[in-house]
Parts: C-alpha cells; structure tokens; sequence
C-alpha cells in the first residue's frame, strides 16, 4: 500500500492546531502535510514532529491574504517581490521542518484579459522557484485545482501543469496530482498518473461528491491504491478531505489499508 500521511488543515478539527500532531500518530499516520506553517513557530512544529515521530511530507508556498480570499499569487506581475520573499520563507520553514517537498498555489485569475500576462508571470516565478529550491534540495510542485470548488483557479488541468513544467524546463518542477480535483475535472485518474508517473511528487486524496473520505463516493480507491503500487508510486498520499463525521469515525478506509 501507499505511504500516507494526515492533512492537518483538514482532518482532527476537534483539536487544535498543535494538537493535532499527536492526534495523527495516535491514528497510524506516519506523515503529515498542511497548507501552511507560517502562523507557528519553526522550531515548535520541528519539536511536535520529533516527539510524535513524524515526517512533514509537503507544504505550500505562501499564498497571499488567505482570509481576504487570495488562493496563490504566483500569476501576478505586481507581486513578483512577494512571491520571492515568499520562497526564502518556505525554505526557512521547509530546512527546519526537514521537508522535502513545497507546493506552490497559482491564483485565482479575475481578468480573462490578462490570461497571457497571467501565464508569462507563473513561467518566471516558477523558474525562480525551482532554481531556489534545488539549490537547498527541496522539490517544487505545482497543483491544478477544480474550477467548481474554487472558480477561476488558473491552473486547473493535468496537462497545463505538465505544459507548464516543460515551458519552465527544470527538473525541479513536479506535478502535485490531487485525485478529487482531477475527478471533477477530467477523470481518467489511474491512467493519467500512470502515463505521468515520473512526473508526479505527490497525490492527495478525497471521495467525491462531497469532498469527503476515500470510500463515500464514487472513486474505486482500493482499486486506485492497489494500482498505484502495481505503478510502482513510491511517493505519499495525503489524507486531504472533509471528514463526514468526526476524523477517527471516519478512518476505516486507512485502517483497511494497514
């Protein structure tokens, strides 16, 4: 079976943010990954990480006013200096973290008429990324993101991120391949990973409808899992859905894999 590992921004709402650390050890998980880190402080989120023996598999780039409505800023001209104050920030937090990997969200695009401008400015941010990153040893990965769940999303396609990836040309630059948004947006989900394999760093999962846990809706996912290791994936899974219920009710698709 995959590596997996918890969601923190989704999963163990019943506790606090720092609770939850231990709340994912207690439920099996050896991994974790979240949307952000930069409202805690480093060394304390290296502590919980050490004392619950955990690996932190991914987090985001900073996104911008995420309470104002920003989901990424890396489409937009007049924010290049906050995108790159915003790599050196994820690779203070990703070396202390010991994590490996960091995604990068593109942004919500307003102006149809700046779709050029828009995608001109992610080429070049994401070429600084990448170059950044690798010097310090940290991948980065790009997500496409269903239209329905958040509207105007700028990348959005399996193939415009792999476009995207040859258009940037580092071997830096992986796709972040999140199951539920490519369900809603594409389907054809174990073929596309299997024909993209060397190319994806990561997958997330959720159930759709609903955005909910792995055996709740339509995705045959024992059957997914079990191809993912016929594929030889050798990357993680992060449990990313909204738990119908309390997050411990609803693991018995997890347990059923271990």
């Amino acid at each position: 079976m995959p590596k997996f590992c918890a969601n923190l921004t989704m999963l163990f709402n019943e506790v606090d943010f720092l609770s939850k650390f231990e709340k994912a050890k207690q439920a099996g998980f050896t991994g974790v990954e979240y949307l952000f880190p930069y409202a805690y402080d480093k060394n304390q989120l290296a502590d919980l990480l050490k004392e619950n023996q955990l690996t932190q598999v991914l987090h985001n780039l900073p996104a911008g006013d995420w309470a104002s409505g920003d989901r990424g800023i890396a489409i937009f001209p007049q924010r290049v200096n906050e995108f790159q104050e915003g790599v050196e920030k994820a690779i203070e937090y990703a070396t202390a973290l010991n994590c490996k990997q960091v995604n990068v969200l593109s942004g919500i695009a307003k102006e149809s008429s700046q779709q050029a401008v828009h995608h001109e400015t992610l080429v070049n941010n994401l070429k600084y990324a990448a170059k950044k990153l690798k010097e310090v040893g940290i991948k980065l990965l790009i997500e496409p993101i269903n239209t329905f769940d958040m509207p105007g999303f700028f990348v959005n396609h399996t193939n415009q991120a792999l476009e995207l990836i040859k258009e940037v040309g580092s071997d830096n630059l992986f796709v972040q391949y999140d199951v539920y948004h490519m369900q809603r947006m594409e389907g054809e989900l174990t073929q596309t990973i299997k024909n993209n394999l060397a190319q994806i760093a990561h997958i997330q999962i959720a159930d759709n409808p609903g955005r909910h846990e792995p055996g709740t809706g339509e995705i045959n996912y024992p059957f997914l899992f079990k191809s993912l290791d016929e594929m030889g994936y050798s990357g993680w899974v992060g449990a990313e859905y909204n738990p119908a219920n309390t997050t411990e009710e609803g693991l018995g698709w997890f347990k059923a894999t271990r």
